[in-house]
């Protein structure tokens, strides 16, 4: 203990840093080891520094930011090889028992301020035993674009996954959905768990009891610990019901938060209620229910209106596989915790969106639905409406000066503004509303032209400053709403 601790008191990190790489409690069964990919160049596009500075990293120099985040050398005190995670999945209701992790893996494990276990893991590091064909790398473009949503997600508000480092890697992939050839790169997730749903369905298509058990009790002990001990034969139930409930509030926040994220498939989602895995996502331009982000959902399976829907049925494969450690009188009435628990957290989360303090649950429902209704009549745009509108009527000048003033009138607005008056803005919103953001006519939003427009300059020009400027940019309205970190 004392060699460890001599030799992390000589290395580079800060009194932050705390290893903590509990993986390997779990043993074989969960993960296959693998090799990182060896790339022609490591240039560095992203590097974020506020939560570098949360987990004890934000000290590093560039080079050994680049040792740790794109050649993928082991952290001092943390874990010593290179883990692929295995899984199985529902895609698009359709079992696929031919996943795991493609082309990333988990690499560390630390605590952060408050205690809480996070993973260091990858996406584009290369081959695993799980491409299925795949080069196992990520587009530059795929990478951009990642870590655009997590910004954008976190100033909402939302519990995301965060993007810690981008690295430009060098190489020419071939991608037959976009075009080719497209530069490559590197991303590293700072997660909390990476234990999804289909983490669990392998298991139970294994009818592997004993690995379910010693999962099951891990994910209890590690990021369920505020519940206490659980004696074995609740676990299942007790687990299910976080999970419930946590997806209830990661779903309402996505609804509030106007995103969509394109592709809910049980691989997708994790234990923890955190988003993550960010690929054809989008942010409405307008309320639309039926708005989709992924080309390919033809169907509109995952669209904003039904991912309600989405998740719901997700839980339900979730409760299936614990079958095999539980029983249906056991695991139901979890599962029937989640309308309550979804509409509950929307009601909390609408009244904070827009700087109010809650009445009644009744009211407050009132609200909800005046607000959606008048949204989907009206077609204003979904972010500028609730810029315009933040802290209620003492916006009310304000939001007349607005691009879309004029669509603040008529029988929907009319009855929205009626419930509205009700409302008193929080301590906290009118403080806010007092900053130079809430002057501005249009809010920082972050649809996919200007991502495009984004994408184009850095492929183009090699310019980068649309991009840096816009990660300012969130980060201040962020800093306004009082949802970033720091």
């Amino acid at each position: 203990m004392r060699a460890k601790s001599d030799i992390l008191a000589r290395m580079p990190f800060g009194p932050d840093y705390r290893p903590s790489p509990v993986f390997l409690e779990l043993g074989c069964g969960y993960a296959e080891i693998v090799e990182p990919a060896r790339f022609p160049q490591h240039i560095l596009r992203f590097r974020n520094q506020i939560w570098a500075e949360r987990v004890g990293l934000g000290s590093l120099t560039d080079e050994e930011w680049r040792a740790h985040m794109a050649e993928f050398k082991p952290l001092p005190g943390n874990l010593e090889k290179h883990y692929a995670l295995s899984y199985h999945g529902h895609q698009f209701r359709v079992y696929n028992p031919d996943l795991g992790d493609g082309r990333g893996f988990l690499y560390a494990q630390l605590r952060d301020k408050d205690g809480r276990i996070l993973d260091l893991g990858t996406k584009g590091s290369g081959q695993t035993p799980y491409s299925r064909g795949g080069d196992g790398r990520l587009t530059l473009k795929g990478g951009v674009r990642e870590i655009l949503a997590t910004e954008m997600l976190e100033s909402l508000g939302v519990n995301t996954s965060k993007s810690f480092s981008l690295f430009e890697t060098g190489e020419k992939l071939i991608r037959h959905d976009e075009p080719s050839p497209t530069r490559s790169s590197v991303l590293v997730r700072l997660s909390h768990s990476h234990i999804r749903f289909g983490t669990f369905q392998r298991l139970a298509v294994f009818r592997d009891e004993a690995r379910m058990r010693k999962l099951l009790d891990y994910c209890l002990r590690h990021y369920f610990a505020s519940l206490g001990e659980v004696v074995p034969e609740d676990q299942p139930a007790v687990f299910l019901k976080e999970v419930v409930h946590r997806s209830a509030r990661l779903c309402a926040s996505w609804m509030i938060a106007g995103f969509v994220h394109g592709v809910l498939n049980t691989d997708n989602m994790n234990i923890t209620g955190e988003s993550f895995d960010y690929g054809p996502y989008r942010f409405l331009p307008k309320y639309d229910p039926g708005f989709t982000a992924a080309y390919f959902d033809e169907t509109g399976l995952y669209s904003y209106g039904r991912q309600p829907e989405a998740v719901m049925w997700n839980l339900e494969r979730l409760a299936a596989a614990l079958l095999l450690v539980s029983n249906e009188s056991a695991l139901a009435p979890q599962l029937q915790e989640f309308v309550p628990a979804f509409n509950e957290a929307i009601l909390e989360l609408l009244t904070e969106r827009l700087g109010l303090i809650s009445l009644d649950a009744d009211r407050d429902e009132d609200l909800l639905l005046a607000t959606f209704r008048f949204l989907e009549e009206s077609q204003v745009p979904f972010e500028q409406f609730f810029h315009d509108w933040y802290g209620g009527v003492l916006s009310h000048e304000r939001a007349m000066k607005s691009p879309v003033a004029s669509a603040y009138q008529g029988d929907a607005f009319e009855n929205w503004r009626k419930i509205l008056q009700m409302y008193k803005a929080s301590a906290a919103a009118v403080e806010r509303l007092e900053d130079p953001y809430f002057r501005r006519l249009t809010p920082c939003a972050l649809l996919i032209d200007e991502i495009e427009s984004i994408w184009d300059a850095i492929d183009t020009r090699d310019d980068w400053s649309k991009f840096e400027e816009k990660i300012v940019d969130i980060r201040q309205m962020g800093k306004v709403y009082g949802r970033r970190t720091v």
